[in-house]
């Protein structure tokens, strides 16, 4: 199913000792079991809980893949990048690759999980830009014919992925790639048409993209208006319109965002973080986490450390 990766949580070799409390993030990349198709996998909830090591699925995990989990049965929260969900009958949670996610029970849930490596859908597709699109919602509860079609969607797909194995390797991965896509389809409009949000403007659509890129070396929003051809005032217009907040805004609630990540599941000292988010020394890194979290950086740790103790 998954492995823990062993290397550092931000990509540079070696560890600096553990602050006591606070794990490390555990780190889970994706191997295909033998002879399944590489780049998918779908199994029960029940058969997740068996093959996880004993405690993983409470720890915080960052996944460099895709989590599919349709709930059939039960109740339990589930948490995603610091924000709290509960998972009940009929949601339907998305978590995508570099989003941190922890199980409150996964005991008390019975349903479907489907992990997807980055990359299995093709890409430049509609299907993969909808699937790869970090700014999608976590969770979803459909109703009605949504709700019979996703989950149909969902029992079709582990169908074909236990009953395909006499088909060749490719013909299977092609099979299960075109129901994945089914599956994609029906969740990302059905979950944006029960919003009742309209699509973002493209304007907004490449600045978050840029974002997304950019945020650990560019905290203006003339810097990115220079890059996409796009005046600050029409960025700020179609942030507003699109996500609520001005786009400078947007761009420090990105960096607040890993921050907060780094803070909570890794053992980086604050001053290496505040390198890696690209600020020119600690003390402006604390006073920014400060304003907008009301806490030091430090302080935030801690507070994490005693919740888990």
């Amino acid at each position: 199913m998954v492995k823990k990766r062993h290397d550092d949580p931000v990509g540079e070799g070696g560890r600096t000792p553990g602050i006591p409390g606070v794990p490390d993030i555990v780190d889970l990349a994706y191997d295909a079991p033998p002879g399944t198709p590489a780049g998918l996998e779908v199994l029960t909830l029940a058969e997740l809980r068996e093959r996880a090591p004993e405690g993983l699925l409470t720890r915080p995990q960052r996944l460099d893949f895709h989590q599919i989990v349709a709930v059939d049965f039960g109740s339990a929260p589930h948490v995603v990048d610091f924000t709290a969900h509960t998972l009940g009958p009929g949601a339907v949670l998305w978590v995508r690759p570099g989003q941190v996610q922890q199980y409150g029970d996964a005991g008390a849930l019975d349903g479907t999980v489907v992990l997807v490596q980055p990359g299995f859908l093709p890409p430049g597709t509609a299907v993969s830009e909808a699937a790869d699109d970090p700014f999608r919602p976590v969770l979803w509860r459909p109703a009605g014919g949504d709700r019979e079609a996703v989950f149909c969607a969902v029992r079709h797909l582990a169908t074909d992925f236990r009953t395909g194995s006499h088909l060749p390797p490719g013909i299977h991965a092609d099979v299960l790639r075109h129901l994945l896509s089914v599956l994609v389809l029906r969740m990302t409009h059905g979950s944006a048409a029960a919003s009742g949000v309209p699509a973002p403007a493209e304007a907004f659509v490449r600045f978050r993209a840029a974002v997304e890129r950019g945020f650990t070396t560019r905290r203006r929003v003339t810097d990115y208006a220079r890059e996409l051809g796009y005046a600050p005032r029409t960025l700020a217009r179609a942030t507003l319109a699109a996500a609520g907040v001005g786009a400078k805004e947007f761009i420090d609630r990105r960096v607040m965002l890993e921050a907060k990540r780094l803070l909570a599941h890794s053992d980086l000292p604050a001053a290496r973080i505040s390198e890696r988010l690209g600020f020119d020394d600690a003390a402006n890194f604390s006073a920014f986490f400060q304003h907008r979290a009301g806490a030091t950086p430090g302080a935030f740790r801690r507070s994490l450390r005693d919740h888990r103790a």
